[in-house]
């Protein structure tokens, strides 16, 4: 049998480690890509007439020349959506999510926890119907950038509070995929589904014929996003599908080891993802220019909404089904961890940025004005819950708690 690769036993504990570092990361990218934003001279006109720098052909006439822009957001994301696939894969086959049991509390949470959020943005936004397709856009959790703030804590973040952070985010991803799916999708191309569908079809049957090598799998996955490209159905689902046809060979001992395909390319991919992929589009999505934005603009609907959405809704769903699942015997407390914590998590859980900008650039494509709001709402939801969770966490002693009775 091949060699365990040279990481730690514990995949998800160096997975906890790389994303929280990532995360932090990811908050020093935004606020560069915000102070270049807003730096007077020429430097906040470079920063956008790089991003929208047209690098390469057209790919698809639906989009336009590719730009930087277009390669950062529908390119390098496929590679984050590959890994969020893998990720989902691994957790179910053989994780935290493996058995019912395991998923009931995290797909509670997470369900309530893109649910209420939604209902909070429509309920802002009701007078004005234009801005009813952003309600996904405060449904999403951040996992890098919660765990790294969850970094800044040390061990006033208990393990248990991680997991279950993570448990939740990572049901979180799927449902974010699902509606990007589903409810971004538009003026689909039948031969190219088609062709995504074969190529698709390909890849599963590599595996079910035992191909282990993963360069076969990669140039399927190029030509499978190319063909998602074409079809209408956004680029980046191309990741997650992939994902899907990567073989996992159960390695309760060695959850790294070589053997596994996914598990090589897991590792493989996840610092590039991480410390780069995350980064980068932070830095190319959180620059919007401040100038001439008043109260007046940060009380508009639509960033309102999404603000409320994602520090309100996030934190009422999350917490709320939590203690409602744990009142009714359904689940119990993640590591008997206090209420107060919990109510911290579930702040955190409103750090919706990555995926949250990225819907809303689905939400209302080509459109500045509307996509400057989004990144204000997004921004400053975040920005909230994150200091919220932060000071709460920090600062408030952990409730004392009985322990949870065994059920």
């Amino acid at each position: 049998m091949p060699p365990a690769l040279a990481r730690p036993a514990s995949a998800l504990r160096d997975f906890l480690h790389g994303e929280a570092a990532g995360g932090i990361l990811l908050i020093l990218a935004a606020a560069l890509a915000m102070l270049a934003a807003n730096l007077g001279g020429g430097v906040a006109n470079g920063y956008f007439a790089f991003l929208h720098l047209e690098t390469g052909p057209v790919l698809s006439p639906a989009i336009g020349p590719m730009s930087v822009h277009l390669w950062i957001n529908d390119g390098l994301m496929a590679l984050f959506f590959l890994l969020v696939g893998l990720e989902i894969k691994r957790e179910f086959v053989e994780g935290r999510l493996a058995s019912w049991r395991q998923r009931r509390l995290p797909v509670i949470a997470a369900a309530a926890g893109m649910a209420v959020p939604a209902l909070v943005y429509l309920a802002v936004t009701r007078d004005a119907p234009a801005l009813h397709a952003g309600w996904a856009i405060p449904a999403a959790t951040d996992i890098a950038f919660a765990l790294g703030v969850l970094a800044l804590l040390g061990p006033r973040a208990p393990a248990a509070l991680k997991l279950f952070l993570t448990t939740v985010a990572i049901v979180d991803d799927m449902g974010a995929v699902a509606i990007i799916a589903l409810a971004y999708s538009h003026g689909l191309d039948a031969p190219a589904l088609l062709a995504a569908a074969l190529i698709l079809g390909a890849m599963i049957a590599m595996n079910r014929a035992g191909v282990t090598r993963l360069w076969p799998y990669l140039l399927c996955f190029a030509a499978l996003w190319l063909a998602v490209l074409l079809s209408g159905v956004h680029a980046t689902i191309a990741g997650v599908l992939a994902a899907l046809a990567i073989p996992l060979r159960k390695t309760a001992d060695a959850p790294d080891a070589a053997a596994s395909p996914l598990h090589r390319l897991e590792a493989a991919l996840h610092p590039f993802v991480a410390y780069a992929v995350v980064p980068l589009f932070g830095f190319a999505n959180a620059g919007v220019s401040l100038a001439g934005i008043g109260l007046e603009q940060l009380l508009a609907p639509l960033p309102l909404g999404i603000a409320a959405g994602l520090f309100v809704g996030k934190q009422a769903g999350i917490f709320g089904s939590v203690w409602l699942a744990v009142k009714l015997g359904i689940a119990e407390r993640p590591g008997n961890a206090g209420w107060r914590q919990i109510y911290g998590i579930a702040l955190l859980c409103g750090i919706g940025f990555t995926m949250s900008l990225f819907i809303g650039g689905l939400a209302f494509p080509g459109e500045a004005a509307l996509g400057d709001q989004v990144k204000i709402g997004v921004l400053g939801g975040s920005i909230l819950s994150a200091v919220a969770g932060f000071l709460l966490l920090r600062f408030g002693q952990p409730s004392s708690q009985k322990p949870a009775r065994a059920r």
